[in-house]
């Protein structure tokens, strides 16, 4: 069967990984260079330990982790010559399979460096590919990073495809070229032909998430995000009683999940839970998951996870809002919460969490900041009146009066407000107090002119 057929492709997670998977952990140097006037929110000691972080996510057997000053970069090696000279030793001395480098490659850039040290190279991205191809576990994820590792790939087809040679002969999707076609162009189209039909079943993915949207758009949406391993999951856990997979492990998370949750006044919302983001999170990563995201496209409330315990906690906070902004959404559209997790880790449990948390400010504009432990439940009631509160500014209250005859609008407003109260009917029809969202306003005032009574607007 070829390995890009349909079904078994999927549950095997697609296209071939960049690490080798043997009974013994694979062997690996990790290189962060640290660029002469790079310009990073994030400190060089927490870009270490954060690429340390990742490289342990997929079991590796880290045999060294180094910072290397790099004054340029160079356009055949990104490191340099004499760096490259020092590695190769140290991959023959050290018998390294892998060499993980903490920046954004070329391909030209990666095939020198794998010739000149004679280890598998990686760049941040290709890491990251790596470690949500392990995690993913429904249908959607594996095809949603199979679709980015694909778009990965296909500037670097002559170093990583070697394993499309295997199906050379037997047909495959037909995709053999005629006499004179080069062995790249003929790999290019098989990869550019899986691509769409990726794209094309992560659209009918799109839509049935659309549909599901719909048949709960009357109940407010508040979408989770954060940086990766700021505790969104636990978080998750401790508000809705659920078991989603939390872990100190970073993208313990991949596939979205969404549970209703009451608010202290018995208000109903249906929390989601999300993607953790990164610094440099590929683009093509962004794109593939866009569908699973939409989740935070289509939310009344964004609760930013931030753990408040770690150092680089604030740049963290820029590079959550960076990924936001480039989803389309803004603090201005839509409120977004800030949760100061992790409290319990600050180490100072004889201090109030006002003194523990004092000069720390919030990442841009936001409707509130509410300190938390998703371990111990300090602060979950006041995140739950928090989300509350930002409903209620946001929502308005409009008694409208329905025709018996215009069944529609009344199926309109089950789907698409929240019913309040209903008047006893009378001849002409019945009157509703319902509770409309902002995203649904327009729709509202458009479909009911001339029928609202009376409004809290």
């Amino acid at each position: 069967m070829n390995e890009f057929d349909d079904e078994e492709a999927v549950q095997k997670g697609g296209p071939k990984a960049f690490i080798d998977r043997r009974e013994q952990l694979a062997r690996a140097g990790l290189v962060i260079p640290d660029v002469r006037g790079q310009i990073s929110q994030h400190s060089i000691e927490a870009r270490k330990s954060e690429f340390e972080g990742l490289a342990e996510a997929i079991r590796l057997d880290v045999v060294f982790s180094e910072v290397i000053k790099v004054r340029e970069i160079k356009p055949a090696t990104f490191i340099g010559g004499g760096h490259t000279e020092t590695f190769a030793a140290r991959v023959k001395a050290d018998d390294l399979d892998l060499l993980l480098v903490d920046a954004s490659l070329t391909a030209i850039q990666q095939r020198n460096l794998e010739k000149e040290t004679g280890a598998k190279v990686l760049d941040r991205t290709a890491l990251i590919l790596e470690i949500f191809g392990e995690r993913a576990a429904t249908r959607e994820g594996v095809l949603q990073v199979e679709l980015a590792h694909l778009n990965y790939q296909k500037g670097r087809l002559v170093r990583s495809w070697t394993h499309l040679e295997r199906q050379r002969g037997s047909g495959g999707y037909g995709f053999m070229g005629g006499p004179g076609e080069t062995q790249i162009e003929s790999d290019r189209r098989q990869i550019m032909d899986r691509i769409v039909l990726l794209e094309d079943r992560l659209e009918k993915v799109k839509k049935t998430r659309a549909q599901q949207r719909q048949q709960r758009s009357g109940t407010p949406i508040v979408a989770l995000v954060g940086y990766t391993n700021a505790g969104k999951s636990s978080l998750f856990n401790a508000m809705t009683g659920s078991e989603v997979f939390a872990k100190d492990l970073l993208f313990a998370t991949l596939d979205t999940t969404v549970r209703k949750l009451e608010l202290p006044h018995g208000r109903e919302i249906m929390l989601s839970d999300t993607v953790g983001f990164v610094a440099d999170l590929p683009t093509d990563l962004v794109a593939a998951f866009r569908a699973t995201l939409e989740e935070v496209l289509d939310a009344d409330v964004i609760l930013h996870a931030r753990d408040i315990s770690n150092p680089d906690h604030s740049a963290q906070a820029l590079d959550v809002l960076k990924v936001l902004g480039e989803l389309g959404v803004s603090a201005e559209k839509t409120p977004i919460i800030e949760v100061w997790n992790k409290i319990d880790l600050l180490g100072q449990a004889d201090l109030p969490v006002e003194d523990m948390l004092a000069g720390i400010a919030p990442a841009g504009k936001v409707a509130g900041v509410v300190p938390v432990s998703a371990v111990t439940g300090q602060g979950l009631d006041a995140l739950k009146l928090a989300i509350e509160t930002a409903l209620g500014e946001k929502s308005r209250t409009y008694h409208v009066h329905v025709p018996h005859t215009a069944g529609a609008d009344i199926g309109w407003l089950h789907a698409h407000s929240e019913i309040i109260s209903r008047d006893e009917p009378t001849e002409i029809g019945s009157g509703f107090v319902v509770r409309v969202e902002p995203r649904h306003k327009a729709a509202f005032l458009e479909r009911f002119n001339g029928r609202i009574e009376s409004s809290d607007a």
